[in-house]
């Protein structure tokens, strides 16, 4: 009887604290004087005002807008600033940003999702108010975050990469191998990565995730720079290794994205049904034509040859680095030229101070695009890619444009971005008021 009192007293706070969790009192924000980048214009409109109730953009209008009465409004004047939806990263690895690869592979789990609470703090900070994550034990974080116990971007999970024994997602010592059976090595404990050897195997880890709450599906489809066992130019996975991922996620109502670089590494991920191509960079002219014919997401990250690296230079790390670098000016004009589908990432792995520098990494996309752009790709174009996800994604609203009925993510500029693409590299100077769902992270303006 004293068991099931207790219970029942348990459950009615629960409700009681859920029921006011999910009941904010209602407020306002009012932007008033801003000219605004729509996330898809080509200019910024004239002066605008801007209400904000709740976590939803209200109204729009060339005129004053005078609050209803009975709502708390927070009143900030724009004088002459731009107004923008709030940066979407398309590949981002929150848990694998900020600490050097050998901290993430020997660390206690519980120092390195501090630290991961730390950057998403941190990149919310640069604006950045949502992100798709590609792979890693980010399922707590995500958690933190949407409860409120700490600050950061809403987060679209990939939960565990998928990889074959070998593959970009191996991170054993040779001193595992050969591996006993059923045995799981520390980046299998704790959630970052899966190895699958089989179509019945990668059906069943794509399912876990997808159990987990993985909002889209992660495999790694041919070599990389961080893994030591593989080659850029190896193809991992067969076809009904990869279709098996991709049955199981198109029965969760969502996607595959797989790692590759290669032409025969993307081909074979076509063939499959996978939807999005991340990297990509050593693309062939007939291999982008079919991507763009397949109607796929091309996520190509802006690595440049003068990057910093984490990896020691001449290294086998490093010189598979370069090789990738070195074909970003192709991908990127591949990518044009046959109208692909384009999404913007950074894929920051291991360096806090280049996490530092994410916005820079949007900056220098005017190598490759107008500034209007690169800032549709990174907001409304991001934000179309999120959506593919469908009712797997964990949260519902519009995304990456300021329109009426939008959710409130949103960016006051010091300076026209549509100008100076540069202003967005350097967020603690020039952004001066962030917004996510509504609520106000950042404001530096004095009214």
């Amino acid at each position: 009887m004293l068991f099931r009192t207790c219970m029942a007293v348990a459950i009615s706070v629960f409700a009681v604290s859920t029921a006011t969790a999910q009941q904010p009192a209602t407020s306002a924000v009012l932007f008033e004087d801003v000219r605004v980048f729509d996330g898809t214009s080509e200019a910024l409109s004239g002066p605008s005002h801007v209400l904000v109730e709740g976590n939803v953009i209200k109204q729009i209008s060339a005129s004053a807008i005078t609050p209803e009465e009975g709502i708390e409004t927070t009143v900030i004047k724009g004088g002459g600033r731009t107004l923008m939806p709030g940066l979407i990263d398309g590949h981002t690895h929150l848990m694998m940003s900020n600490v050097p690869q050998l901290t993430l592979l020997t660390a206690d789990i519980g120092y390195v999702n501090i630290v991961a609470a730390k950057a998403a703090g941190e990149m919310l900070l640069r604006g950045f108010t949502s992100v798709r994550d590609m792979g890693g034990p980010v399922l707590g974080l995500k958690r933190a975050i949407d409860s409120g116990v700490t600050p950061g971007p809403p987060i679209w999970p990939s939960g565990a990469m998928i990889s074959q024994s070998g593959g970009h997602g191996d991170f054993r010592l040779p001193t595992d191998l050969p591996a006993a059976p059923d045995a799981f090595s520390y980046s299998e404990r704790i959630g970052a990565a899966e190895i699958a050897d089989s179509p019945d195997m990668v059906r069943k880890r794509s399912r876990e995730q997808l159990a987990l709450g993985a909002s889209q599906i992660k495999v790694m489809a041919g070599g990389g720079s961080s893994s030591n066992y593989d080659p850029i130019d190896v193809t991992e996975y067969t076809v009904p290794e990869l279709e098996a991922a991709v049955a199981a996620a198109e029965n969760w109502g969502t996607y595959v994205a797989v790692h590759a670089y290669t032409p025969r590494a993307i081909r074979q991920a076509l063939e499959a049904g996978v939807r999005s191509i991340e990297h990509g960079q050593l693309v062939d002219e007939d291999t982008a034509r079919q991507m763009a014919e397949a109607g796929v997401w091309w996520s190509i990250q802006p690595f440049t040859v003068d990057d910093a690296t984490a990896f020691a230079v001449g290294s086998s790390n490093w010189l598979k680095q370069q090789e990738v670098r070195h074909g970003t000016d192709t991908a990127y004009g591949f990518a044009k030229r046959f109208g692909v589908k384009t999404a913007w990432g950074t894929d920051i792995l291991f360096d806090p101070a280049k996490a530092a520098e994410q916005g820079s990494f949007l900056a220098k996309m005017t190598r490759w695009y107008t500034p209007a752009e690169a800032l549709r790709m990174a907001t409304a174009d991001n934000a179309e890619l999120l959506a593919l996800s469908g009712l797997r994604s964990p949260y519902q609203g519009k995304l990456g444009v300021v329109e009426e009925g939008a959710l409130a993510d949103l960016i006051l500029v010091d300076g026209n971005p549509l100008e100076t693409l540069g202003l967005v590299a350097d967020p603690a100077a020039n952004f001066d008021v962030i917004m996510k769902g509504g609520r106000i992270y950042k404001n530096a303006v004095s009214n």
